[in-house]
């Protein structure tokens, strides 16, 4: 079992930079693959980014080369670096995580998730 809260969301201008991170609890956060999704109004929830246990990143093509995401298994943390941010990606971010060595872009594949962080970016 393992309970996540994210922190860091806020209101920041097109073009501008952004850093949300994940809090998780347990003692075997390092075996855990976490991801990153995001729920905007009206939308589904879609994936962001992930990250291995061992450190290998995955991102959605309308991120890649935009935003970061990165772990501190010492402190039980994820984050995610958001640049050049976009009006259209305004949504919840949501941090999930699995207790797998396999990484997945689906939802349905993690079993935690954290209560969401607003990320609100004007045009």
């Amino acid at each position: 079992q393992v309970q996540l809260v994210e922190s860091g969301g806020g209101l920041v201008q097109a073009g501008g930079s952004l850093t949300i991170s994940c809090a998780a609890s347990g003692r075997t956060f390092s075996r855990y693959a976490m991801g990153w999704f995001r729920q905007a109004p009206g939308k589904e929830r879609e994936f962001v980014a992930a990250i291995s246990w061992e450190g290998s990143t995955f991102y959605a093509d309308s991120v890649k080369g935009r935003f970061t995401i990165s772990r501190d298994n010492a402190k039980n943390t994820v984050s995610l670096q958001m640049n050049s941010l976009k009006p259209e990606d305004t949504a919840i971010y949501y941090c999930a995580a699995r207790n797998s060595a396999v990484v997945t872009s689906a939802r349905y594949g993690y079993p935690y998730w954290g209560q969401g962080t607003q990320v609100t970016v004007s045009s």
